[in-house]
C-alpha cells in the first residue's frame, strides 16, 4: 500500500531518506476509501483494529468489517442529514466507534472535530458556534451527555445528536441501532478534493480561545513519515499510542499512518491511567511499537518491567513534551530499548524526530523531517548558526509539505500573524548541535532573557526534575531591576518532602540546579504549590504563573 504514495520506500541511511522522500498525491484523495477501504479489496482479512478495554472485552476488526461498518455508519450519518462539508464532532473517547464514525465522515466528505470528553457546558457551546457544528456523537455517559445537553440551548446549529451507549438518553439517536437498520451505503458522486477541509482541531492554547486548526485531505499521507519511519512499523506490527481520540496525537499513532503502512492499531479502552494495566496489555497482546509522552514513561520505569514479558516490544518513541534525559536512561538501563524522540504540532504532522538510522540523544527532538523545508530564524531575521538559539519556522515558497493546516478557521488575521509570505512560524525556539540534531528550549513568549542569557524553561525544568522533591514544576521568568528577568520555579512537592517545604529545601534544590546545569540558569525564585494551573489537555499555563506575579496575587 505504501509504495502507492511514495517514489521510494526503502531508505539505507539518513542522507538517502533525506535526499530520496517524496510523497505522491493522488487527486481527490480520500483515506477512507484509498487506504481502507483498498485494504479491505487486497487483503479482507488482515487485522485493522485490536481493542480491548478495562473490563475483558476485546474484539478484533479486519479492514474487510472496517470498511462494512464505516459503509453502514455513513450510510446512518446520511439519513441524519449529514453531508459534504458539514461540521461533526465526536466525543468518543477509546471507543471503537471513533473508527467508524471518522472514516464516515471522510467517505461523505464532511469535517470531523474530534472531542475530549472534558469539555463543560461552556466548552461545547464556544465550539458548536465557532465552528457551525451539525451534530454531536457521543458516548452515552452521565457526564458527557449532561454537559452536551447543557450546552443545546446556545447552540443553534446542533441538528442531530448520536449516542454510543451505554446510555441512550431522551432526544439522543442510538448509534448502534442506525447502523443496523441504515440503507445501503451510496458513496456521493463527488465526496471531495484535496483541498477541502477534513478535520478541524480545537487547539488548547496557553492563552486566549481555542484556535480552529483546520487540515484537508491529503493530512494522513503526511503521516507516512510518522509511523512507517518514526515509530518505525511495517504490515506485521502491532502498535500502540497512548491517546484519547479527542486529541490530536490519535491520528497521529491510531489511524492514519499506521493503516498506511498495514500495520494493526492496539487501543485499550480504559477509565483511568494505570502502569501496571498497560504493561499487562503490552504483554498479553504482544504489541510490537508503542508511543507515549514522557510522562507515561516516567511511570513506567517506576514499577517492575522486569516482571513483565516485554519481548514482543521492538520500538519505541516518544513525544507530547520535551524528554527528560534521566526518564530515557532509566528505561534503556531496564529494557534495552532506546526511546526515539519526535515533535510536532496540532498544525503539523511529525516535523522533527529521531530516525531508525540515527543514535538518539537523550532529550534532543532530533533533526528535521525531509517532507519540511526548515529553518531556525533569529530575532533578527538571519538564519542561526550551530549552539545559537531560533524560532523553528516552515518555508513553503518551494513546496507546500503535506500535513501542513490549511489555516485557522474563520480567522484571517490569526492565520496571518504565524502563515505569511510562505513561511510558517511555529512559534518553538531550539538550537542544533554540530551533528544537526535539534534540542527545545521553549516557547517564543516563554524564554526568559536574564542579564543578556536567553533560558529556556525546558532545560531548566529537566535540571530540576532530577531532584527527589520534585514531582511537576513550571519555569517562568519574573522582572528585576538589575537583570531585567530572573528565573522562576513553580513546584508541586512529593509527598516525602512536603513537609521539608521551607528556605532550606529551597536552597538545596537551587544548589542541585547549579550543579545539574548551567549556574546562571538556577531558579533564584521557588515556590511551592499544590497544582499547576494547565489547559484542559493537560499543558501548563506558564502565561498564568506570570500574570499572577505581575499583578502581585
Amino acid at each position: 500500500m505504501i509504495e502507492k504514495f511514495l517514489t521510494k520506500t526503502e531508505f539505507e541511511s539518513l542522507d538517502d531518506f533525506r535526499q530520496n522522500f517524496q510523497v505522491v498525491v493522488p487527486e481527490n484523495f480520500n483515506f477512507a476509501y484509498d487506504v481502507v477501504d483498498e485494504w479491505a479489496r487486497i487483503a479482507p482479512d488482515k487485522r485493522a483494529l485490536c481493542w480491548t478495554n478495562d473490563h475483558g472485552k476485546h474484539i478484533d476488526f479486519s479492514f474487510a468489517e472496517m470498511k462494512q461498518y464505516s459503509d453502514a455508519t455513513a450510510a446512518y450519518f446520511q439519513q441524519l442529514g449529514i453531508g459534504k462539508g458539514d461540521m461533526v464532532m465526536l466525543i468518543l473517547k477509546r471507543r471503537y466507534e471513533f473508527w467508524f464514525s471518522i472514516l464516515a465522515l471522510h467517505k461523505l466528505g464532511a469535517v470531523c472535530i474530534p472531542a475530549t470528553h472534558l469539555l463543560t457546558p461552556k466548552d461545547i457551546v464556544y465550539r458548536c458556534n465557532a465552528a457551525s457544528i451539525k451534530m454531536i456523537v457521543a458516548v452515552g455517559e452521565e457526564e458527557v451527555i449532561k454537559h452536551v445537553n447543557g450546552a443545546l440551548k446556545d447552540s443553534p446549529s446542533i441538528t442531530q445528536l448520536v449516542s454510543v451507549g451505554p446510555d441512550q438518553p431522551e432526544g439522543w439517536n442510538d448509534f448502534h441501532e442506525g447502523i443496523r437498520n441504515a440503507s445501503p451505503f451510496a458513496q456521493p458522486t463527488q465526496q471531495n478534493e484535496n483541498d477541502d477541509i477534513s478535520l478541524l482541531y480545537f487547539t488548547s492554547g496557553t492563552t486566549g480561545n481555542p484556535k480552529m486548526v483546520i487540515h484537508d485531505f491529503t493530512y494522513p499521507l503526511g503521516h507516512i513519515v510518522t509511523a512507517s519511519y518514526w515509530h518505525n512499523i511495517n504490515q506485521d506490527s502491532l502498535h500502540l499510542t497512548v491517546a484519547d481520540t479527542g486529541w490530536g496525537k490519535a491520528v497521529w499513532g491510531k489511524l492514519y499512518g499506521q493503516w498506511i503502512a498495514g500495520a494493526a492499531i492496539f487501543v485499550y479502552d480504559h477509565e483511568k491511567f494505570t502502569p501496571a494495566d498497560v504493561l499487562h496489555m503490552i504483554e498479553k497482546y504482544k504489541v510490537t511499537s508503542f508511543c507515549a509522552p514522557p510522562t507515561v514513561f516516567r511511570f513506567l520505569i517506576r514499577e517492575d518491567l522486569k516482571s513483565y514479558d516485554l519481548s514482543s516490544l521492538k520500538y519505541c518513541t516518544i513525544a507530547g513534551e520535551p524528554l527528560n534525559p534521566a526518564v530515557y536512561e532509566a528505561f534503556y538501563k531496564i529494557t534495552g530499548i532506546k526511546l526515539m524522540e519526535g515533535f510536532g504540532q496540532t498544525e503539523t504532522t511529525l516535523t522533527i524526530a529521531t530516525f531508525p538510522w540515527m543514535e538518539p540523544k537523550p532529550g534532543s527532538m532530533g533533526v528535521p523531517n525531509p517532507a519540511y523545508d526548515m529553518d531556525l530564524i533569529t530575532a533578527d531575521g538571519r538564519s542561526a548558526e550551530d549552539g545559537e538559539q531560533g524560532e523553528i519556522i516552515l518555508r513553503t515558497d518551494r513546496f507546500k509539505p503535506v500535513g501542513l493546516f490549511m489555516g485557522y478557521y474563520r480567522d484571517e488575521a490569526l492565520t496571518k500573524s504565524v502563515y505569511d509570505n510562505h513561511i510558517y512560524h511555529t512559534g518553538d525556539v531550539a538550537w542544533r548541535d554540530e551533528d544537526g540534531y535539534y534540542w527545545f528550549v521553549g516557547r517564543t513568549d516563554d524564554v526568559i532573557k536574564s542579564s543578556g542569557y536567553r533560558i529556556g524553561p525546558f532545560e531548566v525544568e529537566s535540571a530540576l526534575m532530577t531532584h527527589p522533591a520534585v514531582v511537576e514544576c513550571a519555569i517562568t521568568g519574573v522582572p528585576d531591576e538589575v537583570r531585567g528577568q530572573v528565573v522562576k520555579a513553580t513546584i508541586v512537592l512529593s509527598k516525602e518532602y512536603k513537609e521539608k517545604a521551607g528556605e532550606a529545601l529551597i536552597h538545596e534544590i537551587q544548589d542541585h540546579v547549579k550543579r545539574v546545569t548551567a549556574p546562571y540558569k538556577y531558579p533564584r525564585v521557588i515556590e511551592f504549590v499544590d497544582e499547576l494551573p494547565k489547559t484542559i489537555s493537560g499543558k501548563i499555563r506558564r502565561v498564568e504563573i506570570r500574570g499572577k506575579d505581575t499583578s502581585g496575587e
